[in-house]
């Protein structure tokens, strides 16, 4: 190791001193050689933690559509119910509704029932006082006291809506003068009003009436125009009568979903994949891999998942792998969906294409996946987990190693300043030594010539 004493130079009564700074600094530049690598060791495992991050990212996703694919209430289980008039009607269906074709004529729709009065001057217009009586269709019937405190329109309205009594109250203005409306909160024959009482106004009824609808030729009555009890998992939603019209109704499995599910799982797990791969791939440029090139937990996780894509279950009607429904594996590893051949598997194999990702127990594809990625995800024990806390480990006993280099440093530091103040106090008093000295030996040889 060479050192640059940096030499500054002196003045007529002094000597030339050194830079003790530049000097002490130089030294201990050089003694944090083991330092630096520890510091270099530190930035690549950031590097690889990140990476780690990336992947794990990449695998949580992943995940949540494996799911997707498990759910036995999700996407692959879902049926579609689909009108062919849905100006008349619309449906859903559940996963409990059976694959069929029906016919369904809306004769009716469930009408609200109703009362209004006829018109009073205003709506601040008081009027007599006494009890009216409410009642929701074959319910008990309900007393209204009407008093000075509410014998307006208005305050009949308000204590009426505030009673919580099944109907709404409200107060229509028109060039006739003001009335009051009374409107059930139930549709058809159960929420059917009846209004008995003399308190000065005079009420007029509206009827309600239950839908009428007949499916597959059976008669139906419908307090609701919400149907849900004549096809099971099925809710037939009526919008408009239209007496004598049949309509198409076709139920089978939701096939957009479940292609939706396929694909998502296919991206979400080329995003996996070309992480993995991304860090296996050389930089022309720097003609290095990715950080995570050497670590063995990456190597594990790529042979993981390549197991797992390729997993098969026996019979099934043909419908064994991923490739059986159009799902092909690429040379790198990546996954593409031949949509020609996914979609005729989803509408002449669908109960096969379900099985082969939701068989019973871990057989299923998607169980099986699913079981693996939980393995490699385990926020405790999965092989990504352990990797990190590696890292962590390691990067916390190198802080720990460049701390108590940099305490001994210090102390060295110390010692190396004063050592080098001491020398360069010593040069810059050189030449008043010696001018001492031959000072001294001219007064000894004048003494000795005379």
């Amino acid at each position: 190791m060479s050192i640059n004493l940096n030499i500054t130079p002196g003045s007529t009564s002094t000597g030339s001193g050194i830079d003790v700074t530049s000097v002490v600094n130089q030294i201990l530049d050089a003694d944090r050689a083991p330092e630096r690598l520890w510091q270099t060791q530190q930035a690549t495992l950031t590097v690889q933690s990140t990476a780690w991050t990336g992947i794990s990212t990449t695998l949580t996703s992943l995940q949540s559509k494996v799911n997707n694919l498990k759910d036995v209430f999700g996407a692959i289980t879902a049926m579609t119910a689909v009108s062919s008039q849905p100006a008349i009607l619309t449906a859903t269906a559940g996963t409990s509704a059976a694959s069929g074709n029906h016919v369904v004529v809306v004769n009716g729709l469930a009408t609200t029932s109703s009362y209004y009065t006829d018109p009073v001057t205003s709506s601040s217009t008081p009027f007599g006082t006494g009890t009216l009586s409410l009642q929701l269709g074959n319910g008990t019937p309900v007393d209204i006291p009407v008093d000075e405190t509410n014998n307006t329109l208005d305050s009949l309205a308000s204590y009426i809506n505030g009673a919580a009594l099944g109907v709404t109250a409200s107060v229509i203005n028109d060039a006739n003068g003001a009335r009051l409306a009374l409107v059930s909160r139930t549709t058809g024959l159960p929420g059917d009003l009846t209004i008995t009482g003399d308190v000065g106004l005079t009420f007029n009824k509206v009827a309600g009436k239950n839908a009428s609808l007949s499916v597959d030729g059976v008669p139906v009555s419908s307090a609701s125009n919400t149907v849900s009890t004549v096809l099971p998992g099925v809710t037939l939603n009526l919008v408009t009568a239209s007496e004598g019209t049949e309509v198409q109704l076709a139920v089978g499995p939701d096939v957009t979903r479940a292609k939706q599910a396929v694909n998502d799982f296919v991206s979400a797990y080329n995003a996996v994949i070309g992480a993995v791969n991304s860090e296996f791939t050389v930089n022309s440029s720097t003609n290095t891999a990715g950080p995570l090139a050497a670590d063995g937990s990456l190597r594990s996780l790529q042979a993981s998942l390549l197991s797992d894509v390729t997993y098969s279950v026996a019979g099934n009607n043909g419908i064994t792998g991923l490739a059986s429904i159009g799902v092909n594996m690429n040379d790198d590893g990546s996954l593409t969906v031949d949509d020609t051949k996914l979609t005729d598997v989803l509408t002449s194999k669908f109960s096969n294409f379900q099985n082969f990702f939701q068989s019973a127990g871990p057989a299923g594809f998607a169980n099986h996946f699913g079981t693996d990625l939980y393995a490699l995800t385990d926020p405790s024990s999965g092989l990504i987990s352990l990797s990190q806390s590696e890292i962590s480990s390691t990067q916390k006993m190198l802080t720990q190693q460049i701390n108590d280099f940099e305490d001994r440093l210090a102390v060295t530091q110390k010692q190396l300043i004063d050592q080098y103040s001491r020398v360069d106090t010593m040069l810059r008093q050189f030449p008043m030594i010696m001018a001492q000295i031959t000072s001294q030996l001219g007064a000894l040889q004048q003494g000795q010539g005379q």
